[in-house]
């Protein structure tokens, strides 16, 4: 029984990277050792345990066959005989597919085993696949899209994007469950350079697919491009911000529509929709003069009275990418100083519990609160 780090690890180590989560392959060994071992059983499709101290995860040596459509559909084989070169050929990418034995302390020790040339790879930055087996996972396209925005300086073999097109052509991406995409997809947004990964979905072909179609098309101009590469630049590498610049030309509908095709989280969608309100208000007012009520009415989309903070970071990523808010802040802060208290007090004691008088008061206050500033 052998124990080797594979995959991520060794990669970034030799890229001078830290090392979070490390993948552990066990060689020679069977579900029966680990158990006696104390390993506690975890993997539902192949044998994964948790360590009984550390409680990271070991997976015994294992091959795959293709036995239907999508990522799932593999059948797997684990045991003793089972080399760790077989393994790593069911990798990846050649540079995910090196390994290095862990020793009794858990400390890497040995040479690096690099069966498929990663380490030259490496050195020319170049995503090259490993086997014929790779374009049998669909999902490993959008692995390929997520590492191009992590490591941008590296490009992807041709031989490998042949591959890539032609996963797209079979039609396997329609069997990726949307949780899977959006996991994918969100990992890529908040890497270094986002831009890359949508790049290589338009290569492939996999944007027609993946992405909403307005966006497909707005992506076809050279000059959109080189503005969204610039606004996801300028903006914070928080999943909101990102996939709000990325959706920011879309009617609030369409980001409604492809929220649910993606399964994206709740949040991200009502902050993305909220910020293409915002882009669409902005553009409509060129020279910077609103409307009071107009302003209002973006705030009371934007729920600015319960969620101050989101409004805030909404109106800060406006000004990151260069959109013209000041104003917008301004008047935002004079309306949220108003004291409801004497707004309240203001109005006529028999109607003071109408809750409608009393939102009616309230607007008109913060009407006339925007409006001083807007004046």
């Amino acid at each position: 029984m052998k124990i080797y780090a594979v995959g991520g690890a060794i990669r970034d180590t030799l890229m001078g990277l830290a090392m979070h989560d490390i993948d552990y392959v066990v060689v020679g060994s069977s579900v029966d050792e680990m158990l006696a071992k104390g390993f506690r059983p975890v993997g539902k499709d192949f044998p994964v345990f948790l360590h009984p101290e550390t409680q990271a995860e070991y997976a015994l040596a294992r091959t795959e066959r293709k036995t239907g459509k999508g990522y799932k559909g593999f059948l797997f084989h684990a045991d003793p005989s089972v080399t760790l070169e077989q393994d790593l050929e069911r990798r990846d990418l050649t540079i995910n597919a090196m390994a290095q034995e862990v020793g009794v302390g858990g400390n890497l020790i040995g040479p690096i085993i690099d069966p498929h040339n990663g380490q030259r790879d490496l050195a020319a930055k170049v995503f090259r696949h490993v086997s014929d087996a790779f374009a049998e996972d669909p999902l490993r396209l959008l692995r390929i899209a997520r590492f191009a925005a992590r490591f941008p300086e590296f490009t992807v073999a041709d031989e490998t994007m042949a591959v890539l097109q032609a996963i797209v052509e079979s039609g396997e991406l329609n069997a990726l469950s949307p949780e899977r995409i959006w996991q994918e997809f969100a990992r890529g947004l908040v890497a270094s350079k986002p831009m890359r990964m949508l790049q290589v979905l338009l290569n492939t072909g996999a944007a027609n697919t993946i992405l909403p179609s307005t966006l497909v098309a707005e992506l076809s101009s050279e000059a959109c491009r080189e503005s969204l590469m610039t606004h996801l630049h300028a903006s914070p590498a928080q999943l909101e911000s990102r996939c709000a610049v990325m959706l920011m030309q879309l009617p609030a509908s369409e980001i409604r529509t492809w929220s649910e095709c993606v399964r994206m989280p709740i949040e991200v969608r009502d902050f993305s929709e909220i910020f293409s309100e915002l882009n669409l208000f902005i553009s409509k007012n060129p020279n910077g003069k609103y409307q009071a009520v107009d302003v209002l009415f973006w705030f009371n989309r934007a729920d600015v009275w319960r969620k101050p903070s989101r409004t805030q970071l909404l109106l800060d990523l406006a000004r990151k990418i260069g959109l013209n808010v000041s104003v917008l802040i301004k008047a935002m802060q004079a309306a949220q100083a108003l004291n409801p208290a004497e707004i309240i007090a203001k109005v006529a004691a028999e109607d003071r519990s109408n809750g409608e008088r009393i939102r009616s008061a309230v607007e008109v206050a913060r009407l006339a609160a925007i409006t001083s500033v807007l004046s």
